[in-house]
């Protein structure tokens, strides 16, 4: 894949090159690591051809990034500005003497007396985050350990989280605002959840238990490879699209033109009909057809021919798969708890939520942010974390909204259901379930109450029931005592993928009882329901080519445009990912190094990433490394 932060991948390709050749030129390649730290171990990858480097922390000594630099005024100019200085000394060269007093001078001058700007700003910081989900908190917290440039991290809602919070009912019921676990690539995102929630209580550890729901069975996850469970007809049919996929690999010529093509490659056609086709367009809201494969990763197992033979022949299920086989939940206030947490441990008051951090208009040119209570901020570099299509709009780029419109999303819709009675049998201690048949209208099932018993109200706390799950009228309205257990549910939505939304709960609801979820007699307590307009970014056939010229041209600008919905990349669109897209940045900005989340995918995927660690000192305050050090 090609490295479409353009600006690290020439600078990474020259400083390669350099050391290759073996020269001591203008192109040496030097790495920032902490303190003490040995040299990385070697690693590969693609597009570096520097042997033997783990090139987290490249740096051009020659070709140095453009620090930004403010002094306790916060206005920012060039670290060196004595630039200002030359179309004097140039007219009158015998004062030529006097440059090096003059530039001592300059330096020292209040910087309120050079700002030029005709639009006096409210805030001065060196960088700017939009945005208090994982990616920008990843952004912040890099920068408040770094302890160089100034920062300001802003917010439209009024607490941290973002598309990984959670909410909570009237009657106590949490729910997380879609599926989410704790699973890492990364030690410096687990160091700093740590620190967030550092007690052993804090968390519970789960095996994964996940099925998917066919024909009335209960198929161990994932699907492809345990057919041994289906009926014998659909066993045939899935073992001859099995074996004719695998011979057509053989003879593949060409990597697969899309994801449906993948599916048939991989899979075979009676593994694409039965489930991979059904399942995916209830996730993505669209055809696999419409659907490119670079993003698939770890994200979708590919079956083992031989194993699968061996497990329908001996009648054996297949083992957990996938990077989340185990997998963290915060005991307490859900997903959005563990974000809250890691938002107190920065500065508030380099923080703003709410009115007075929602931005209403981007200045990419003069460089200023006006936010919703009038507030202008001017920022060195942006990190932006917003939906970058409506980023390009809030900064009136005509040219860069025409080309975000190549890009496409589905919208989520979260549904959430209270049930009164002790968790049944059927349910047990399964984690989450995957739904491909067209008897319920969601696509996945969490079972919510399974992730912590704090996820409910306690059993002694006494509700009405709502109603029964098939719409009757409860026998007595009067309150009762729990136990209480919980559901969520993720239904998809697009154009070609309607739904009517003042009935999507009671199609759900009606869904857990066509699938043996719930039955029609059980009390309903408590429901939510809540729609994301920017659900899941699209691994479109026109991505790649839209976010090669976007990004890039937001670069130019000094806009970090990162993040689930920022950069577009579902394949590192999970918590972990998101909040190193960040943390990246941030590193990007300061020393130059390079975004490997974003541009390197499957590298960061195959690998443990502890190049970072949170407890690590940095050398980042020494004038030999070009970068001031100094706080606000």
């Amino acid at each position: 894949m090609k490295d479409t932060n353009l600006r690290c991948g020439k600078e990474a390709g020259s400083n390669s090159a350099a050391a290759a050749s073996g020269s001591r030129s203008s192109t040496t390649t030097t790495i920032f690591r902490p303190l003490g730290q040995q040299e990385p171990p070697s690693s590969s990858v693609p597009g570096q051809s520097s042997p033997g480097v783990c090139p987290l922390f490249l740096w051009n000594r020659s070709k140095p990034k453009t620090h930004i630099y403010s002094n306790d005024h916060g206005y920012h100019l060039p670290r060196d500005f004595s630039f200002l200085l030359l179309p004097f000394f140039a007219a009158n060269p015998q004062l030529r003497f006097l440059f090096p007093l003059a530039a001592l001078f300059l330096l020292l001058l209040p910087q309120h007396l050079l700002h030029t700007s005709p639009t006096m700003a409210d805030i001065n910081v060196d960088v700017l985050v939009i945005g208090a989900g994982p990616t920008g908190l990843g952004a912040a917290k890099r920068l408040n350990q770094i302890n160089g440039p100034s920062w300001l991290l802003v917010d439209s809602a009024e607490k941290a989280g973002g598309l990984a919070g959670t909410d909570t009912t009237p009657e106590g019921f949490l729910y997380d605002v879609g599926g989410h676990v704790i699973f890492s690539h990364y030690k410096y995102f687990d160091d700093c959840i740590e620190e967030a929630l550092p007690k052993e209580d804090d968390w519970f550890t789960h095996e994964r238990v996940s099925y998917v729901r066919y024909k009335g069975i209960w198929v161990p996850y994932p699907f492809q490879n345990n057919i041994s469970i289906l009926p014998k007809e659909d066993q045939v049919k899935c073992m001859n699209g099995l074996i004719d996929a695998a011979l057509e690999c053989r003879v593949a010529d060409k990597k697969p033109k899309d994801f449906d093509e993948w599916i048939l490659r991989n899979c075979g056609e009676g593994v694409a009909n039965i489930f991979m086709r059904p399942y995916n367009y209830k996730v993505w809201a669209v055809t696999t057809t419409k659907m490119q494969c670079a993003w698939l990763g770890e994200r979708v197992a590919a079956p083992n021919l031989k194993l699968v033979t061996e497990n329908v022949v001996m009648n054996k299920v297949a083992g957990n798969w996938g990077p989340n086989a185990t997998f963290k939940f915060p005991a307490r206030d859900g997903t959005g708890g563990i974000w809250i947490a890691v938002a107190n441990t920065l500065p508030k008051e380099k923080t703003r939520y709410g009115e007075k951090g929602t931005v209403e208009k981007v200045d990419a040119e003069k460089k200023i942010v006006t936010l919703k209570d009038g507030t202008k901020v001017q920022y060195g570099k942006l990190i932006s974390t917003m939906n970058v299509d409506q980023l390009v709009e809030r900064m009136g780029n005509q040219e860069l909204v025409s080309l975000s419109k190549g890009l496409f999303y589905s919208s989520t819709h979260v549904i959430g259901v209270g049930i009164r009675g002790a968790r049944p049998d059927r349910i047990g201690d399964k984690c989450w379930l995957y739904f491909p048949e067209d008897n319920c209208p969601f696509y996945r099932a969490t079972i919510f109450s399974n992730y912590s018993p704090y996820n409910q109200p306690e059993a002694d706390v006494k509700l009405p029931t709502l109603y029964l799950a098939n719409g009757e009228k409860a026998s007595s309205t009067e309150a009762k005592e729990g136990p209480y257990w919980s559901i969520m549910l993720e239904v998809s939505e697009s154009s070609m993928k309607p739904v009517e939304q003042e009935k999507l709960l009671q199609q759900c609801i009606q869904g857990l009882i066509n699938t043996e979820m719930i039955k029609p007699e059980d009390e309903i307590v408590s429901t939510y329901h809540r729609r994301f307009n920017h659900g899941y970014p699209t691994p479109s056939l026109e991505r790649e080519g839209v976010l090669k010229d976007l990004l890039p041209k937001l670069l130019d600008q000094g806009i970090y445009s990162r993040g689930r919905f920022g950069s577009w990349r579902y394949e590192v669109g999970n918590q972990d990912h998101s909040f190193m897209l960040g943390v990246e940045a941030a590193d990007n900005i300061v020393n130059g190094a390079v975004e490997l989340t974003l541009n390197y995918p499957d590298f960061v995927n195959s690998r443990k990433n502890e190049e970072r660690r949170l407890a690590a000192s940095f050398a980042f305050g020494s004038q030999a490394n070009g970068i001031p050090s100094h706080s606000k």
